[in-house]
């Protein structure tokens, strides 16, 4: 995970102050990674009833999006090229992903999926060069890659090329903890924090003050390298060191469409903004851009970002 959980409650045998006895505390998996929601409420029962309603929300979006289920809507997208009568979550995230995408001149980009089975693949391989796939091999994959090749309407979504596929990985999570932001703001919830693979506040703490969020050192995973408060906002970090295709650890999953080639220009980048699905995709986006372009777009947006840079060093854009 590139944060880890709140650093006040994180700890079984922290002892929860006066203040914070109606927070409800529940951990689990979303989409495959580390999930987390934080529940004030002064009913426990209600509270619990909730949290049900907010996992069964949980696993209706993963029927839609999970690359790993083989009845989900983008599986068969991706087997088939096309779909009819797609649900109104997939077109709705696909179009906000086509927005990331020329909001950051393609540098964030779903079409980015033969990529990672060409990696996945050639690293699998018991006799695989260490050097990675070849230069024909990234080239021929690159044909396959584009997000202007996508035809994305609500009564069908189909790929304008042959041997296409999407991965919706760099932006489902945020897009799946804002429903469950928007789930629990429209029963009434006011203080809460919720990390369906990605961060975002409700209010504040329960006890007033900010909820305070550790991102982790890409340098040494599960110690924090910087602390962060946020009130209604959300944060995403991408760090190459998350997932490695190679022992090396030299290829990972950070694509670079253009190239065809995985990216270390950065160790992480973590993007803080009012919503998860947006911290999402430009965590991703940024994690190839350079440090001008990802400047101009947050000047624009009024976004933060904080970037770690191979040498260790950690700052704000």
């Amino acid at each position: 995970m590139a944060l880890l959980p709140p650093l006040d409650y994180a700890r079984a045998d922290f002892k929860v102050p006066d203040a914070q006895r109606e927070l409800r505390i529940w951990q689990g998996v979303a989409l495959g990674a580390d999930a987390m929601l934080q529940l004030h409420h002064p009913d426990p029962a209600e509270a619990d009833r909730l949290i049900g309603k907010c996992l069964t929300e949980v696993s209706r979006l993963e029927r839609i999006f999970s690359l790993y289920r083989d009845d989900s809507a983008l599986r068969r997208l991706n087997r088939d090229g096309r779909l009819t009568d797609p649900p109104i979550e997939l077109v709705e995230l696909m179009g906000s992903a086509e927005s990331f995408s020329k909001l950051t001149a393609g540098a964030f980009d779903a079409t980015v999926q033969p990529l990672w089975d060409l990696y996945a693949t050639h690293f699998a391989a018991l006799d695989a060069d260490p050097a990675g796939p070849s230069e024909a091999a990234i080239a021929a994959t690159l044909a396959c890659v584009g997000h202007e090749a996508l035809e994305i309407d609500p009564t069908q979504i189909s790929f304008a090329r042959g041997g296409m596929s999407v991965t919706l990985n760099g932006i489902a999570q945020g897009y799946i903890t804002d429903c469950i932001v928007d789930l629990l703001r429209r029963a009434g919830v006011d203080r809460s924090l919720v990390d369906m693979g990605e961060t975002r506040a409700i209010g504040p703490r329960p006890s007033g003050e900010p909820w305070i969020i550790g991102l982790e050192d890409p340098r040494a995973p599960g110690q924090v390298t910087k602390r962060i408060e946020i009130v209604n906002q959300a944060v995403a970090t991408s760090g190459g060191y998350g997932t490695l295709f190679d022992a090396a650890g030299r290829f990972n999953h950070i694509f670079d469409p253009s190239t065809g080639r995985t990216s270390w220009r950065y160790l992480s980048v973590s993007v803080i903004a009012p919503n998860a699905t947006a911290a999402d995709a430009l965590s991703t986006a940024f994690s190839i851009m350079p440090l001008d372009c990802i400047r101009e777009i947050v000047s624009r947006l009024n976004f933060k970002v904080h970037v770690v840079t191979p040498d260790g060093r950690a700052f704000f854009v």
